[in-house]
């Protein structure tokens, strides 16, 4: 089947469809076309416009890397560029996310692409990072592993089986949600990863008092109890972007909050 071969784009577009759980009807209610002529897009029998190739991708939610998949297979151009983050064209985007991972200090923050392999972080961080191995932390660092292998996180986690759960089934959506080999695969391979022999293996009662499941870990600092929260870029024109986001490692109690002003405090003064 050719690249522009219309039954392919409209393969692709069924599958997102049902990827989504939505009817012909839905998404041609959504937008504003008729299911006839929906249904003939995903058998091929018609070729979709540019403009109901985008419109389509935007009702269904498709990730912008997508979207120019879509096009490709349509015989259109891509319309969405893909720029390196240290590229003069980021610049201003690049140090926004800077400027939020200096000023979320004293909370550990890092900055993930769309597989959770980590792009950048704050110091605070070292909180998370320097207690585990230095291969689970260089390069090719990855907050899936860092916090699910056995020589990562997992081993000081006390509560490992709420945070493993958590864990996988956020990853476990992901790769549902967009069909991408990557995730799919990062999913496999720590959900295969083995328990620790200490950790524990039966997630504890939810906290009814509680307000979000915590990471409970224990560091040279000592037992520190954190929330996470995710922030995205809005409404991102650029593929790399669109893929990045910052998670924020928050206190989940003042003896954590402490341990972090105080880590925080101590870097500050290492640096004058």
């Amino acid at each position: 089947m050719d690249d522009d071969d219309p039954r392919r784009v409209g393969g692709l577009l069924r599958d997102w469809r049902r990827r989504r759980k939505l009817s012909q009807l839905d998404l041609a209610l959504r937008a504003d076309t008729s299911t006839r002529h929906l249904s003939c897009i995903e058998t091929g029998r018609a070729r979709p416009s540019r403009s109901m190739v985008l419109r389509l991708a935007e009702h269904l939610d498709v990730p912008l890397r997508d979207r120019n998949g879509l096009l490709l297979a349509a015989g259109y151009a891509p319309a969405y560029r893909e720029s390196p983050l240290d590229s003069g064209r980021m610049a201003m985007a690049h140090a926004a996310l800077r400027a939020m991972l200096a000023n979320h200090e004293p909370n550990p923050s890092v900055v993930i692409d769309r597989v959770w392999n980590i792009v950048d972080c704050n110091a605070a961080m070292s909180v998370l990072l320097d207690p585990v191995p230095a291969w689970l932390t260089g390069p090719d660092a990855n907050v899936m592993r860092l916090i699910l292998h056995p020589d990562g996180l997992a081993g000081q986690c006390l509560n490992f089986a709420e945070v493993r759960g958590h864990a996988l089934a956020r990853l476990a959506h992901q790769a549902a949600s967009t069909g991408h080999r990557e995730l799919r695969e990062l999913y496999e391979e720590v959900a295969a990863y083995p328990v620790p022999p200490d950790a524990d293996d039966v997630p504890a009662p939810s906290d009814p008092g509680g307000f979000t499941a915590p990471l409970r870990v224990r560091t040279p600092l000592g037992d520190l109890s954190l929330f996470s929260m995710i922030a995205t870029f809005g409404a991102p024109a650029d593929v790399t972007l669109s893929e990045l986001a910052v998670e924020t490692f928050f206190p989940a109690d003042e003896a954590t909050a402490r341990v972090l002003r105080d880590l925080s405090a101590a870097i500050g003064a290492q640096g004058k």
